[in-house]
């Protein structure tokens, strides 16, 4: 085996070990088949089996009731951008949105060649560095647009504003983290590249009633409702994703579900923000109460000297770090997979860093 890497990226993401392992085998030969499940037929009866039991444990976890449907699509979570307005917009409608980063900007740009769009609070006047709290949410609006998390930035929703109107969420960065009352939203979906499994699958759940509403004529490919009825196979789905995405979503309830990852997800979050905070070689860039549990974003006070610390976490076998390019500095991604010894090896160099460099004077 090659020597462990801690592996901190934004997605595609870690995976737990044995997810990988059996995945693999899975790859090789699927169900004592001869075959592997990368050949199989999307219609057999063993793969029914997979998409079966990974919609229904996506509802169990959420503890969604039958009023919810879960479909498994292609295309990421930028394709839900347009297909949530698609579906859930009518002409004469307006959506409104939060605007929390590049994500959330995407969402509003497409939404808006579909209809009207109310952007009704925005943190970008201050780069996205917060949460925007204690606006007004219309009650004439079709929807609210939020993005719980976001990765580029490193702020997180915690307290979801209360609505009169449906609430759609794009959870693509923090599904399956922590426990929510998943039942305040009508809509949520999510890439699985992060929390959830393989790039390549998306995540929808979302509540019957709510569709059917708009006067567009629709596109078979862009409706929800076709893909409901064909429960998540009118066309070929991803195959090798929903597989992976099966697998770990049976990791996580194996292990105790979302109470225990969230535990795990805080323990990780409090390492890391407590050494950014403690240490002078390091600022966070974005305010303490939204910091994401998910991705943790910080500065180096030294810029000078980021070669020196580049070296020494490499060194330790630590991938992904470097923040995103709108942002710079660093970023270190803890999604559900990640253990606590990734994050404290970190931690570790950060703290030498610090003791070898601090007294550092770097001339001109």
């Amino acid at each position: 085996m090659s020597k462990k890497v801690h592996n901190f990226s934004a997605g595609p993401a870690v995976l737990p070990a044995e997810v990988i392992k059996e995945a693999s085998q899975g790859a090789l030969e699927f169900n004592n088949l001869g075959m592997s499940i990368l050949e199989i037929s999307h219609r057999s009866k063993d793969f029914i089996a997979v998409m079966e039991e990974a919609r229904a444990l996506v509802k169990e976890l959420m503890g969604l009731g039958n009023n919810y449907q879960t479909i498994f699509l292609g295309g990421g979570a930028s394709t839900q951008f347009a297909m949530v307005p698609y579906n859930l917009l009518p002409s004469t409608g307006t959506a409104a949105y939060v605007n929390t980063g590049v994500w959330a900007s995407k969402a509003i740009k497409e939404a808006k060649m579909l209809g009207n769009v109310n952007v009704i609070a925005s943190s970008e006047d201050k780069k996205f560095s917060f949460i925007p709290k204690n606006y007004a949410v219309p009650t004439d609006a079709s929807y609210l647009h939020l993005t719980s998390n976001n990765t580029i930035y490193g702020t997180q929703e915690f307290n979801f504003p209360k609505s009169s109107i449906p609430v759609v969420c794009d959870m693509s960065s923090d599904i399956f983290s922590r426990q929510l009352n998943f039942s305040q939203f009508d809509l949520i979906y999510a890439g699985a590249q992060k929390n959830m499994g393989a790039a390549g699958a998306t995540m929808v759940v979302v509540k019957e009633d709510m569709l059917g509403k708009t006067d567009r004529k629709m596109l078979s490919m862009l409706d929800y409702k076709v893909h409901i009825k064909g429960e998540s196979m009118y066309n070929t789905p991803p195959v090798f994703p929903i597989y992976v995405s099966l697998l770990t979503l049976k990791w996580l309830k194996k292990n105790g579900g979302l109470a225990w990852i969230e535990k795990l997800n805080d323990e990780k979050a409090k390492a890391m923000y407590d050494e950014i905070d403690r240490n002078s070689m390091f600022s966070g860039t974005c305010a303490k109460e939204d910091r994401s549990k998910m991705n943790a974003c910080f500065l180096l006070n030294k810029p000078e000297l980021e070669e020196t610390f580049n070296k020494m976490w490499k060194a330790e076998g630590i991938s992904g770090i470097v923040g995103h390019r709108d942002v710079g500095g660093y970023r270190a991604s803890m999604y559900n997979a990640l253990t606590i010894d990734s994050v404290n090896t970190l931690v570790d160099v950060m703290k030498e860093f610090e003791k070898k460099y601090a007294d550092t004077k770097v001339t001109a």
